[in-house]
């Protein structure tokens, strides 16, 4: 019980403010369905967080901290330049050609989303410590993460009633190229 309360706590904690409430509200911005973007975060984040239990550790010493830091940081350059890219489809167009969904979209982006996050981090740390209570680790880490990324849901397709997209985009664009120069530059605990 403590693994599974510890884990929760802290995954919710480090979530606040983090790249993937970002990601929430963006995805419930563009696509206005918070059902299959919140099933989406769910898997993504047993898949991530299972994944991060299992073989974070060996990772980590595999690709190394400065590799690491170079790969997230130009995935968020590149994140932030195809923010920028205009949709010419009107909203029902672009929702039936998506080829992975809302729903796919969603697990695939806050999958990459949290690959060398500091919650994955936690994750393996955590997993390391409660080794014996691994499903407990995941269950609190994926706890965590709904507790923190749900309401980013619900208040981003609230808000994209409200606010022009393009707007939304731009805001985005720039939190993700500020975000991918810090990390580049070593600022940040990403």
């Amino acid at each position: 019980m403590t693994a599974l309360l510890l884990a929760t706590a802290l995954v919710a904690l480090a979530e606040m403010g983090d790249k993937t409430q970002l990601l929430a509200f963006l995805l419930a911005a563009r696509f206005r369905q918070p059902i299959p973007i919140v099933l989406g975060i769910f898997v993504a984040t047993i898949i991530n967080h299972a994944f991060a239990g299992a073989v974070g550790m060996y990772l980590n010493s595999l690709i190394g901290q400065d590799n690491m830091r170079w790969i997230l940081g130009i995935g968020f350059l590149i994140m932030a330049a195809w923010l920028l890219i205009p949709d010419e489809l009107d909203e029902q167009q672009e929702q039936d050609s998506s080829r992975f969904g809302v729903f796919g979209t969603t697990v695939i982006a806050f999958f990459l989303a949290e690959m060398g996050d500091k919650t994955q981090i936690a994750t393996v740390a955590l997993s390391a410590k409660y080794a014996a209570d691994f499903v407990w680790v995941i269950l609190g880490t994926t706890l965590g993460m709904m507790l923190a990324n749900v309401p980013a849901v619900y208040l981003g397709n609230h808000f994209a009633q409200k606010l022009p997209i393009r707007w939304i985009h731009g805001i985005a664009a720039s939190i993700f190229a500020l975000i991918g120069i810090l990390i580049l530059l070593g600022k940040t605990g990403f």
